[in-house]
């Protein structure tokens, strides 16, 4: 195991340094050493079967880091946009995917449902760095143009995540019916509700109690999965009801910290981006060796087909809506939907699972994730580096 992890930290350092150098984000050289190494069997096979837990530790450390920059105040500021960007957008582009995916692969209908659900995030682990540094140099800060796009890129995921969920639980018989979709706002109100409180706890012990920085962020860090860990828990005594979000609880913690006590968070905000560096590593190469290259060119490329067929019909349409109406010009709102491509987290996350779980279309739904990472991540990261400073104010 020790001999696998070497490899792949160095092997990543020194793909994503060449791809950073060709301005490609780091983290396509992250996939290209996951594929490599799993091709040639570097992979230990014990750390693949931990690798479900690694990459939600991972995705917890993204939502720790998006919820410390998060200003509800710049929020409030937004207004109606801040809410149906966490939800117009990504409902559009997985009702797209659920209509489209069938034709491209003949799937079910409940099969393209779950493929929209993982293929219609967008990802924080992209977007997040971005708009933290506009906000720093004021880049559409006048409007908190980042902190709305940092808080629907977020809200988006967890959201995809519950539907994902409660999807997969219809796919192994779990059932569905009208009053499954109240596990949604239930899910989401009690997610955040449960944060805040543990958000006023921490901060209460870390008044109380002086704690080294390293001592601060291995305390969140357990309350986080525990958070994550209750999530499951209350499943398990509901029978499958998705009443909880412990994503959702997480982000909210890291959100209640940061209006509670904005030095404590800024401290702890640059602390997570360090451990962050690992954690996007392992996240990525994990992904790309679960991959397997039993697909045929033919449904490769239907898969490019259909990403670029739910992005324009859905994404771009969704993020179009959710703007209307609002003091945003054509140059911001363009931003907004440019902002909105990149695909990476979410994917890399759970796009795996389907196929580890037996859905009988799973190895197209991880297909189709991998190439939407591979495709939307450098597009959208490029495209985000070229044009703020050409369709955003600076103040």
């Amino acid at each position: 195991m020790l001999t696998s992890f070497a490899l792949i930290f160095l092997c990543s350092i020194a793909l994503g340094g060449i791809c950073k150098k060709i301005h490609i984000p780091p983290l396509v050289g992250m996939l290209i050493t996951g594929i490599g190494l799993s091709a040639l069997g570097l992979v230990d096979p014990s750390i693949i079967s931990i690798s479900a837990d690694l990459r939600k530790i991972a995705l917890i450390v993204i939502l720790l880091r998006a919820g410390l920059a998060i200003d509800l105040s710049d929020l409030k500021a937004v207004g109606r946009p801040a809410i149906l960007m966490c939800f117009i957008p990504a409902t559009c582009e997985m009702a797209a995917t659920t209509l489209l995916a069938p034709v491209f692969f003949g799937i079910s209908y409940l099969d393209a449902a779950i493929l929209g659900a993982v293929l219609g995030a967008v990802s924080p682990a992209v977007i997040v760095p971005h708009m933290l540094e506009l906000k720093s140099e004021g880049y559409g800060a006048k409007k908190s143009l980042p902190q709305l796009i940092m808080a629907g890129s977020s809200v988006d995921d967890i959201y995809l995540i519950v539907l994902f969920t409660m999807l997969m639980s219809m796919e192994k018989g779990g059932g569905f019916g009208a009053w499954r979709l109240t596990e949604i706002p239930v899910s989401i109100i009690t997610g955040v509700l449960v944060g805040i409180g543990a958000g006023f706890a921490l901060r209460f012990i870390f008044s109380r109690f002086h704690m080294h920085d390293m001592a601060e962020l291995l305390t969140i860090f357990g309350v986080a999965f525990l958070l994550v860990s209750f999530e499951e828990m209350t499943k398990v005594w509901l029978s499958g009801a998705d009443v909880f979000s412990g994503l959702l609880a997480v982000m909210s913690l890291g959100v209640t910290l940061l209006k509670l006590n904005s030095r404590l968070a800024a401290r702890l905000s640059q602390k997570f981006s360090k451990v962050w560096v690992a954690a996007e590593i392992i996240l990525f190469v994990l992904v790309g060796a679960t991959l397997k290259f039993d697909f045929s060119v033919k449904e490769a490329i239907y898969a490019v087909l259909l990403i670029v067929a739910v992005l324009c019909i859905g994404r771009f349409t969704g993020v179009f809506l959710s703007l209307m109406r609002t003091p945003l010009n054509r140059r911001e709102k363009l931003f907004c939907i440019i902002s909105y491509i990149p695909k990476a987290t979410v994917q890399a996350a759970i796009g795996a699972i389907p196929l580890t779980q037996g859905v009988r279309g799973g190895g197209i739904i991880l297909m189709v994730a991998v190439i939407s990472i591979l495709i939307t991540a450098p597009l959208g990261d490029i495209l985000i580096q070229t044009t703020h400073k050409k369709l955003l104010a600076k103040s």
